[in-house]
């Protein structure tokens, strides 16, 4: 399930609790956990719902400015069932104080070459993306995928797996490399 920024924002100010989406069955579950840009968003509750019941103060814990807009926010067939997704703040993005590390210890190096190969099982990669990030920061994904000859979408999804591992940031438009990712490579003198 994807949130939008300001809904993340929202949960982590407390104004949001809730979002409505429409589903043939539901897509995560109460105990989930999304980690988004913003912080840690845990899933509280999934319930099916009838959308006319929705009123304009749901629409509100929701982000929205009223029942009509999250009606017309429902994406899918108009016949499929409409679930309420109660939403609560999990705390800060662990990612973020894994990218801050620049001291790292011989086990830690080791630790991350051993899970960029086991990415790089299939098809080595990650390397070639990590200086391309160093080399051309804030580049647009679309452009950096054209610069590596990569597909844009695919792209994006290996750049996350190199975010989990504290390597990269998004930036607004692009990426740069973390402290952590500047660390690496300066201890493997790439």
């Amino acid at each position: 399930m994807i949130l939008t920024h300001a809904v993340t924002r929202g949960v982590a100010d407390g104004t949001v609790t809730a979002v409505y989406r429409r589903w043939a069955r539901p897509r995560v579950r109460p105990g989930n956990t999304l980690t988004t840009a913003w912080g840690v968003v845990r899933i509280e509750s999934v319930t099916p719902v009838d959308p006319s019941a929705i009123t304009d103060a749901d629409a509100a814990a929701a982000g929205e400015p009223s029942a009509r807009a999250v009606l017309a926010s429902l994406r899918g067939p108009a016949g499929a069932p409409v679930f309420r997704i109660g939403l609560g703040w999990g705390g800060e993005d662990p990612r973020h104080a894994l990218s801050a590390e620049t001291d790292l210890t011989r086990e830690q190096l080791d630790d991350i070459a051993a899970r960029l190969a086991r990415l790089d099982r299939d098809s080595p990669w990650t390397h070639e993306v990590l200086r391309a990030v160093v080399a051309h920061p804030g580049l647009r994904a679309a452009d950096l995928a054209a610069l590596l000859g990569r597909e844009k979408n695919k792209l994006k999804l290996d750049i996350r797996k190199l975010k989990n591992l504290g390597l990269t940031h998004s930036l607004e438009v692009g990426y740069r490399i973390s402290p952590r990712g500047a660390a690496y490579l300066d201890a493997r003198g790439t």
